[in-house]
């Protein structure tokens, strides 16, 4: 783990990306997030108090596979 607690792995041949939190040294997944505003809302439940903020801030999300805001897959 890199130490940044939230992942956007890559995106899904679907469409979509698995997103999880690192907490309690294990991993957890949130959901599949198929846009910023899922995103947000995962971030949300997960008691991110301003997850719009967040999505952006590299020191608490990682984005990996794809650049940030894509969410399609080939």
């Amino acid at each position: 783990m890199t130490g940044v607690p939230i992942v956007v792995h890559p995106p899904l041949p679907a469409g979509g990306r698995r997103v999880t939190v690192h907490s309690d040294g294990r991993d957890e997944v949130l959901g599949i997030a198929y846009s910023d505003h899922d995103l947000a809302v995962f971030l949300a439940a997960a008691g991110v108090a301003d997850p719009e903020a967040v999505v952006n801030d590299p020191r608490w999300l990682e984005w990996r596979g794809a650049r940030a805001h894509e969410f399609h897959g080939d």
